[in-house]
Parts: C-alpha cells; structure tokens; sequence
C-alpha cells in the first residue's frame, strides 16, 4: 500500500496507540528482519500498532519486501534521512511514534521502555548509545570519541538539556507534540532539530540507555562523517542565536564601555604597558561592532519566530512589542545629534589652535567618542526601518 507524505491529518477514532516508523533506502537486507523485531514487539506487549516504512527512493526491492513483511509503505520523493521521517511521521496515526532505522543496527524489540516513558506524559523519549551498551563495529571510533561527545555537550550548553547522546536514531514521542513543532530538516540533522526543538518549547524528554549493534548490510552506510557532522553543528548554531549573537554581542559592548571609561581622562600605565588613544579607538570600535551584532540578534529572533522556525524568547517578545519606529528613530537622532557635539567639541580644540599643530591625543580622546555615537546613532536610525519592517508579520 502506498501513499504520499504530506501534512498530518487528524487520527481515526480506531487509530491504534504506537506507530513505528523505519526511513528505508535500499535496505532490502535488513528491513523485513526490522519489521519482524517491531511485530514481536507489538506482539509481545499487547500493543495496537501499525508499522510503517517511509521510502526515500529504493531501488533494490525494499518496498516490495516490506509490504509482503506486512507495513505499510509510504514514499517520498524528497531525498534524505529527514524527509523520509517526516513523511512517515505524517502518516502515522498513532498516539505515539517509535522512529528507528531500518538497517537493523536498533532492537526493536526493545521498545516497551519507550511506550512507558510515553504514557507517562513525557513527550520525547531518546535513546542513548553511550550510557547504553555500543556493540564492537557499531560505531566508528571518531563517532564514539568526538563526533556525539562534542556535538551532545554543544548541544546541551545550547538549548540547556542533559543528554548523553543526540544523535540515536531509536526514539519515542508524542506525535501531536512533536508535529507542532513543524520539524524542517531534510537530512541527517533531522535528529539535532527535534530535540532542540523540544527543549525550545519546553517538552518533557527524558533518555532510556540502549544496545547499539553493528548494522546488518554489507553496503557502506548512508553516513557521511564530516559533511553531516557541520550540518549538524549548522543547525545547533541556527537554532541558537543567543550564543552566536546576544552574548558575543554583549561581550563586546561591555568591554568596548569599559575601555572607554577607563581610558577617557588620560593615559593608563599596568605594569610596564601603556594604553592610550589607540586602545580607546580598539574599544570604540568593539561597541559599534557589538551593537551590530545585538542588532542581528533581534533580526534573528523576529525573523525565526515569525517563520514558525523558534519561539519568540521572553526578552524578544518584550522589546517587539514595546518597540516603534518613532523611538528608534529618536534615538538614533539624539545618539548622531551627542556624537556631532562631541566632534565639534574637538574641532573647537583645534580652532583654538587657530587650526595649526595639535596635540593629536588630546583631540582623538574627543573625537573619538564623538565619532562612536555618530556611528551608533546612524546604525539605530536604519535598523529601527529594518526591526519595523520583520515585527509587522509577528505582531
């Protein structure tokens, strides 16, 4: 039986509880013995369940070979991982959703944990291999050393989880939870987005330690290590503006205010370093950039939750909705209108010179800073067009 993967419909009064979902590209080896572990475990556990094997395009027979196994085929003409998920997660009609792959490197018969945690009330039930046990030739050395450690601890300093594994590929969830957070990816990053998306919105998702076996092909795997690696840390990195924006952002304003406070009367001696006019020129320039960067942040953040791809934050959400054109536009002007006094402070100077040889310290301590909130006032005066433009759509 084949159908088309398309948006999520309501379920059927008769829809059973669980639904397991296997994405399949030319699996022909291994996908009948998968669905033979997810019967017995539906079986086993006195489960209603249908199983479903979303097709990325096989053309070994896969499709074939699941459907006499007794699942149920959806295809998909997108290519990748995560579009294979998608399509079979939108044809689900369980309560609940086992996803797994179908290369027989995941148990399924060892899914009643997961069904548990599930009716328990958590929305996403994960897997993981490292606390778990990883059978010998399951995962590549760099995989188990640094692939999952560094993009796990990243992705738990992101989005504030405690996980030992983002990356397994055997997991339980709501299904309505997890529809609503309108997942996007397409490929093996698929993994990532859900469960920062989770954390985002704040589902309850907890970890169940699982055997890791050596997949049962003989082909290579559909894994490439570098390039889906940087598609993962892409994604973590989209998912998080705060940590590419707000807090570099803020770094470089606080230290470009204290550079300026600190150096504004004169000179300063630490130790046998001076610091002087240039390095106060250094801190002029790290709070322009670091307003710019703040600036982006609030481009990011409006933008994202208008799209449905984040939530609008707690702080975000604030600035929106007190935020008009017309005071931005008046704080530029009144930063550009301090900034021209403070160069005009400066030209003074060298007018009293009578426009003759000055003492070049003297005068930038002046102008510098007058040049800062001309920049400044400008900067503020055009985003205030840009932050208007992207809220209407949010407000």
């Amino acid at each position: 039986m084949a159908a088309s993967g398309a948006a999520a419909a309501l379920p059927p009064l008769d829809a059973p509880e669980v639904s397991i979902v296997m994405p399949c590209l030319n699996e022909a080896e291994t996908v009948e013995r998968c669905i033979r572990k997810a019967q017995d475990a539906l079986a086993q556990g006195g489960l209603a369940g249908e199983i479903i094997i979303a097709d990325n395009g096989s053309t070994d027979g896969s499709p074939a070979i699941a459907e006499r196994a007794g699942a149920r085929v959806v295809h998909t003409s997108v290519r990748g991982y995560g579009a294979a998920l998608r399509a079979g997660i939108a044809a689900a009609r369980g309560t609940y959703v086992i996803m797994g792959d179908a290369d027989d490197s995941y148990d399924f018969r060892a899914i009643a944990p997961f069904v548990d945690e599930l009716r328990a009330g958590h929305h996403l039930v994960t897997g993981t291999r490292i606390r778990g046990e990883i059978r010998p030739g399951a995962m590549p050395r760099l995989h188990r050393r640094l692939g999952v450690p560094v993009l796990t601890a990243l992705g738990n300093l992101f989005f504030g989880t405690r996980l030992s594994d983002y990356h397994c590929g055997l997991r339980g969830f709501d299904r309505a939870a997890i529809a609503a957070l309108d997942l996007r990816a397409t490929g093996m990053e698929f993994a990532t987005e859900m469960i920062a998306k989770a954390a985002l919105n704040n589902l309850s998702l907890v970890e169940i330690p699982i055997v890791y076996y050596r997949d049962g092909r003989s082909r290579a795997s559909h894994l490439r290590t570098w390039q889906d690696g940087w598609r993962h840390l892409e994604l973590l990195l989209l998912l998080s503006p705060n940590w590419i924006f707000l807090y570099p952002g803020l770094a470089m304003v606080i230290a470009g205010l204290l550079g300026i406070a600190w150096l504004l009367p004169g000179p300063r001696t630490v130790g046998t370093i001076g610091f002087d006019v240039h390095t106060l020129l250094v801190s002029g320039v790290a709070i322009i950039v670091g307003v710019q960067v703040l600036t982006f942040w609030l481009y990011a953040h409006l933008f994202a939750s208008s799209a449905g791809f984040l939530p609008l934050s707690r702080f975000a959400r604030l600035v929106f909705r007190r935020f008009s054109l017309r005071a931005g536009l008046l704080a530029g002007g009144l930063f550009g209108i301090l900034g021209l006094i403070a160069v005009g402070a400066s030209f003074e100077l060298w007018a009293e010179a009578a426009f003759g040889e000055l003492d070049y310290q003297i005068a930038l301590r002046r102008l510098i800073p007058g040049v800062v909130l001309v920049a400044l006032g400008m900067h503020i005066f055009f985003a205030s067009f840009v932050i208007s433009l992207l809220s209407i759509r949010t407000r």
